[in-house]
């Protein structure tokens, strides 16, 4: 009784402390960003749900370390939530021909928080030490062969080999000051925990279980950033979160996905349209054994599941039906020649005909054959997902015997021992098709987590996949990608139902204007370009 009577405490307390900042911020009371009538400029305040374990996305995986680099820190290039590369801290880059040297013409006069100049020094740090640390980083330093600082502002790196999403990956570096990591434990360094970077907004201080915050970057080589401060109270309370939200009493907060349909009753709440990389809602199939061995009846299960109902009802209208392997951010790449719904018609009599056909025919029960399905019982939309699944699926006769576990064992009996028939899951797409989506194709002998769990290691889509990391040329990379595409539809092992947007953050838009315009990274939120509204 004492330990939830001190956890009421401390929810009650930080709801008071959100609420208390957020009327400082709605009294014009900080300093520095967009100026009232006073000439004081305003906070922005953003609930978080826990203390950040690290601002360092460089050395800590997780949405949480993201969230927070993309503020404080930046990268060479920038890449935006739908794939568009621009320049960030290189205000240019040349590729040679063959794809193993790339220059960077570095932007003059960019300093870090502390007041260092940041130079081309900081830049072969970074790739000399650093970026093998980062998941996506540690293939593409695998192929650095040398680092050459040619004068303050040019930077040279030479590859042993083409390696194909080169550029992409390098966009999601984030660079740390040499100045204050050299010669130190990386991943142990206290600035993890007080970041120094180059981006619009700089530590001021972390008080655990309490509230982060940061403030503006005076010296932003970006432009102006129009907020004063911003606030990261910790409010562990899913619950006061929302309220807090609903009550214009904070400006954003990540909700629940049950909370999202109270989003409608509110005319200053909604959720993000991007900022972040595309999720999917993917079904996956174990092709090794039982009925699932014939890719015919893998594609009339998929045909039999109606997309269009998943999105609207399982997953309440957050996100698109997939109609292609790719999504069409990725217009480079996708295969338009594959339509889901030419390919795999959602025709239930044509369906049931054909596994009749095929020699599946329905016992006295109706049902044809059952098929172990697994899903992680904490990701509720594909809860959702799965259990409308499961009726549409009686319509064809295919029972589904529903297993929903934790993370952990959902990667063992998946991945590790192929305990399943099918799967369902949610995933992010990542910065590029080779480091992302890829992965669910390509061939998988060592079991590997979050990859291709099929049992199918199909030559073709190998050799695709390979010719896509062999070269930078995006056209050459598109072809290799749409080859993959167009035999991933004849073998049918794993595919997207839905393009997925529930993840999004929500934002309280009573007293900044702007909060869901277009970023040039993911993650970043639009510092220079937002108003405060507010009174």
């Amino acid at each position: 009784m004492l330990n939830l009577t001190r956890r009421r405490v401390g929810i009650a307390a930080a709801l008071a402390g959100a609420v208390l900042v957020a009327s400082a911020c709605s009294a014009g009371g900080s300093s520095g960003g967009d100026e009232g009538g006073d000439g004081a400029k305003h906070d922005y305040v953003q609930a978080i749900a826990a203390d950040p374990e690290s601002f360092n996305a460089q050395l800590t995986n997780g949405a949480t370390p993201f969230m927070f680099a993309a503020q404080v820190f930046d990268t060479l290039i920038r890449l935006s939530p739908d794939y568009k590369l621009t320049p960030g801290l290189a205000e240019t880059w040349d590729v040679s021909e063959d794809g193993l040297q790339i220059t960077f013409h570095l932007r003059e006069g960019v300093t870090w928080h502390d007041g260092e100049p940041f130079t081309a020094e900081d830049v072969k740090f970074n790739l000399d030490e650093i970026v093998e640390l980062q998941t996506f980083g540690a293939a593409l330093a695998a192929r650095i062969a040398n680092v050459e600082v040619e004068d303050e502002q040019t930077v040279v790196v030479d590859f042993s080999e083409p390696y194909g999403p080169a550029i992409e990956t390098l966009a999601g570096q984030y660079m740390l000051p040499k100045h204050v990591y050299e010669g130190t434990d990386y991943v142990t360094n206290p600035a993890n925990m007080a970041p120094i970077g180059t981006g619009p907004l700089r530590f001021v201080s972390f008080e655990s279980g309490k509230e982060v915050i940061f403030e503006a970057n005076p010296d932003y080589w970006d432009g102006e950033v129009k907020v004063g401060r911003v606030i990261y109270p910790v409010i562990g309370d899913p619950n006061s979160r929302a309220l807090a939200l609903f009550n214009n009493e904070i400006d954003q907060a990540s909700l629940d996905p049950g909370q999202l349909d109270q989003i409608p009753g509110h005319d200053d709440v909604l959720q993000m349209p991007s900022g972040q990389f595309p999720q999917d809602i993917t079904i996956m199939f174990n092709a090794v054994s039982g009925p699932l061995q014939d890719a015919e009846v893998r594609k009339l299960v998929f045909a039999a599941l109606d997309r269009e109902a998943i999105t609207e009802v399982a997953l309440g209208g957050r996100g698109t039906p997939a109609e292609t392997f790719f999504p069409e951010e990725l217009d480079w790449a996708v295969n338009d020649d594959v339509q889901f719904s030419e390919e795999y018609p959602h025709d239930v009599d044509a369906i049931n005909a054909a596994l009749d056909e095929l020699g599946y025919p329905r016992g006295s029960d109706g049902t044809r054959f059952t098929l172990k399905t697994r899903y992680i019982s904490e990701l509720s939309e594909v809860a959702s997902t799965t259990e409308l699944a499961q009726s549409q699926l009686q319509d064809i006769g295919v029972g589904l015997d529903l297993d929903a576990s934790q993370s952990a064992v959902f990667t063992d009996k998946v991945y590790k021992e192929s305990d399943f028939e099918l799967a369902f899951l949610r995933s992010t797409l990542g910065s590029d098709p080779s480091t992302g989506i890829v992965r669910w194709y390509d061939c998988n002998p060592d079991r590997n987590a979050a990859s291709n769990p099929s049992g199918i290691c199909d030559d073709e889509i190998h050799e695709a996949a390979l010719g896509a990391l062999s070269t930078s040329d995006r056209e050459v990379r598109g072809e290799h990608f749409r080859a993959l595409q167009e035999r991933a539809a004849e073998l049918m092992f794993y595919a997207p139902l839905a393009w997925y947007t529930g993840h999004m953050p929500v934002i309280n838009t009573s007293r900044w204007a702007g909060q869901d315009e277009p970023v040039p990274a993911t993650n970043l939120m639009p510092w220079t370009t937002m108003e405060w509204i507010g009174g």
